[in-house]
């Protein structure tokens, strides 16, 4: 048996989004995807004294339907910035100090890549081994995925030799779930309810944030807090 997931890569997205990662065999990075603006694929959300805001990092949008993994950065000082806004929101974090050469090292090997999907897959690999998430992540372009919504997903599934598939729940929106009983693939939804709440700054409590959060807030205890790692 074997269980994949196939995503869109997100810039150091939240804690459900490693959640799948560490729930599969095999992680397949979309991002052949026409790339779109005000999503998440070049930001993420942290939390500060005046609520949240986001980290972004600019693009250039070169051309119609340019995919993802065509958009290249627009501005090489883009780290300073978020490595500032994490001095500034996160310094009084608890474990903090503990992390801060961790992430800021990672910034340091983001800020000479050119492409926003190299950078994100940069902040994946390196977190996963914090988390200990040991998952084999792969690349759609390492497959030949053909046309159709669902059926690139089945083609990814058979040609990785998986036969479970694991999907966020807001795809139900567009997956055709019998084409996937009918090639014996079986589907599964992740479930982003019940996660535990940790010490967190600047109340209420915010699940929907970069896993920075959590891993400033909570440091090398971060991967209890996921649904998908060993305890």
């Amino acid at each position: 048996m074997k269980k994949i997931a196939i995503l869109q890569s997100n810039y150091i997205p939240w804690k459900g989004y490693f959640d799948i990662m560490g729930s599969v065999d095999e992680f397949i990075i979309y991002d052949e995807m026409q790339y779109t603006k005000n999503d998440w694929r070049n930001r993420n959300k942290i939390k500060t004294t005046n609520g949240l805001i986001w980290l972004t990092i600019p693009v250039k949008i070169e051309k119609l339907n340019q995919k993802i993994n065509e958009t290249k950065i627009a501005d090489n000082k883009w780290y300073i910035k978020h490595k500032n806004s994490l001095q500034t929101n996160y310094g009084k974090a608890t474990k903090f100090k503990e992390c801060k050469d961790f992430i800021f090292n990672i910034y340091e090997q983001a800020s000479r890549l050119d492409y926003i999907s190299e950078i994100n897959y940069t902040f994946l690999n390196e977190i996963n081994k914090f988390l200990k998430i040991s998952t084999k992540i792969s690349f759609s372009t390492d497959y030949n995925i053909g046309d159709g919504k669902t059926e690139r997903l089945i083609n990814i599934c058979k040609q990785s030799n998986s036969n479970i598939y694991l999907s966020g729940p807001s795809a139900k929106n567009y997956i055709d779930e019998a084409l996937f009983t009918e090639n014996s693939i079986n589907l599964e939804w992740f479930d982003y309810i019940g996660y535990k709440e940790y010490e967190q700054l600047y109340p209420p409590f915010e699940h929907g944030v970069s896993i920075l959060d959590l891993i400033f807030n909570t440091g090398e205890d971060a991967y209890k807090f996921l649904k998908s790692t060993k305890k």
